[in-house]
């Protein structure tokens, strides 16, 4: 990325930097502006506008002509009057001859006045060059945008446009932009986010999560987030990895902890509060007789406390039938063969 850094006062006086732009906004914003110009309903406008102009700047060099012309009448009396005087006067002579070579300097500059605005002035465009400009505008967006132009490509097409920008930085930045023959066009551009902050998590996607961990992991929230569209500050994707640091950089309080402070128990307090092992709290979950709540990608869960009346014993009818047969392996076909073949 390009930054503009006014650094004469650092140079000439080892003095900090005065400022520093951003130049990819700038730039953007500079080449928008270019194409905006240079289009031929523009460049139609300024033709009609060129040509009103030129009609008052014929009007402008009568008058300067006529200066010239009266500078040179005068010039010619002093010469006349500095002809004709008594050599043998010699003080009237010497203020005759200064005052006609004052003259004489007075029309020198006229002229050299005269001469350099009226080349300004001479900028027609016979017709021949007026399709010639509509031709370009029409071939410049393609030209600007195509991949294979380069920058310095672009840089000399601004330096025939423009005659210079003058950029100033505040609260939002100000270019001044002076085009050749003297146009002029100010561009008021919002300051661009400095690094860090250009990187830093959207404050809605942030309120989201927080929803989203009522009753949601970190993963779960990653598969919602990339659901709705929404980006990590770089730019990227939810992972599970990027929710969790996203979590803990705003202090939000994990899946876990709000279940523990709604009052959910471990599989060990579950346990003891039962008078069962964890495998059987394990089990009792897996068929509804427990309710219990992932709060990570391991698939560990707290636990929700039934009320007294509700809550499932140990070793009591099918479930406790249950419970005691999954504390053995399963007798599988191939153990049935086993002991089959023995016998």
């Amino acid at each position: 990325m390009v930054d503009y850094t006014c650094q004469h006062e650092s140079h000439e006086h080892g003095q900090d930097v005065c400022q520093q732009v951003p130049g990819t906004g700038v730039d953007q914003a500079i080449g928008e502006l270019l194409l905006e110009m240079v289009q031929p309903v523009t460049l139609e406008l300024a033709f009609a506008v060129q040509a009103e102009l030129q009609a008052r700047l014929e009007e402008v060099d009568l008058l300067r002509r006529q200066q010239v012309q009266r500078a040179r009448y005068e010039t010619d009396v002093a010469r006349n009057r500095f002809m004709q005087v008594d050599p043998n006067n010699r003080l009237v002579a010497d203020a005759l001859e200064a005052d006609w070579n004052d003259k004489l300097r007075a029309l020198t500059e006229t002229q050299e006045q005269y001469e350099q605005q009226r080349q300004k002035d001479r900028v027609v465009l016979d017709e021949q060059s007026r399709q010639k400009v509509l031709a370009l505008a029409q071939d410049l967006p393609q030209l600007w945008h195509d991949p294979n132009t380069s920058d310095q490509d672009r840089k000399r097409m601004v330096r025939l446009l423009i005659e210079d920008v003058t950029l100033t930085k505040n609260d939002k930045i100000r270019a001044q932009i002076c085009f050749k023959g003297g146009a002029t066009r100010t561009l008021t551009l919002v300051r661009p986010l400095s690094a860090w902050k250009e990187r830093t998590t959207d404050p809605t996607v942030v309120r989201q999560i927080s929803q989203l961990l009522d009753t949601c992991s970190d993963d779960e929230i990653a598969a919602e987030m990339n659901r709705r569209g929404c980006r990590t500050g770089m730019k990227q994707a939810f992972t599970r990895e990027s929710a969790q640091r996203i979590r803990c950089h705003y202090g939000l309080k994990s899946r876990y902890d709000r279940l523990r402070e709604t009052g959910f128990y471990t599989a060990d307090e579950m346990a003891a509060e039962l008078g069962v092992t964890r495998q059987t709290v394990a089990i009792w979950c897996r068929h509804g007789l427990l309710k219990g709540y992932e709060y990570n990608h391991r698939g560990e869960r707290l636990y929700e406390l039934p009320p007294q009346d509700q809550r499932p014993k140990k070793q009591q009818g099918f479930w406790g039938k249950l419970t005691k047969r999954a504390q053995y392996p399963p007798f599988t076909s191939h153990a049935a063969n086993e002991v089959h073949h023995e016998a």
